[in-house]
């Protein structure tokens, strides 16, 4: 620090994430308080699919949240099965997507906003059991609108791969940011 300059305007490292630390988001700090019991990542997700119904039709466990990935399951029911007995390739979209955005909400600044733009899935194997994505965003800097890619694996209870996807997510300010 130069004499005379105040603290205030001293950037602080992360060393954990090496990136500037700023305070955590809306969600991830609710995320935080609820996700040491079972009862509170349940009221959690429940929350999220209140928010967007769609995601609601695969029943998603969210099971780790932090900047930079996100790492959510779906039980395999009748509900999101195929008619092979298989889980159906768009409820694992649909659970890519959802990983995909809440590694992206707990990752941005809240001067940005962001919305997905585009998707390319490879459907790898059959999934004949429960599956879990895990979503990672490596992206750091938020200079501009942006297109960012989220890389989201699928893997089954054996841990196999049977879905790989890029989540394209656009990002751009607030307005008024």
């Amino acid at each position: 620090m130069n004499p005379g300059e105040s603290t205030s305007s001293v950037q602080q490292l992360d060393w954990t994430a090496l990136s500037e630390t700023a305070p955590p988001s809306a969600v991830l700090g609710h995320w935080r308080r609820v996700a040491r019991t079972a009862l509170g990542r349940w009221l959690f997700a429940r929350m999220v699919c209140r928010k967007a119904p769609y995601f609601g039709t695969i029943k998603p466990r969210i099971l780790e949240l932090a900047p930079g990935i996100a790492r959510v399951s779906m039980a395999k029911r009748r509900s999101v099965e195929n008619h092979i007995g298989s889980v159906h390739a768009i409820a694992m979209a649909n659970l890519c997507e959802l990983a995909a955005g809440m590694a992206t909400e707990v990752s941005v600044p809240a001067t940005r906003r962001w919305i997905p733009r585009g998707m390319t899935i490879e459907y790898l194997k059959r999934a004949d059991s429960s599956v879990t994505a895990v979503a990672r965003l490596g992206t750091k800097e938020w200079n501009g609108p942006a297109n960012i890619a989220v890389l989201v694996s699928v893997t089954d209870d054996q841990g196999q791969e049977v879905v790989r996807a890029v989540i394209t997510m656009y990002v751009s300010p607030r307005p008024g940011n």
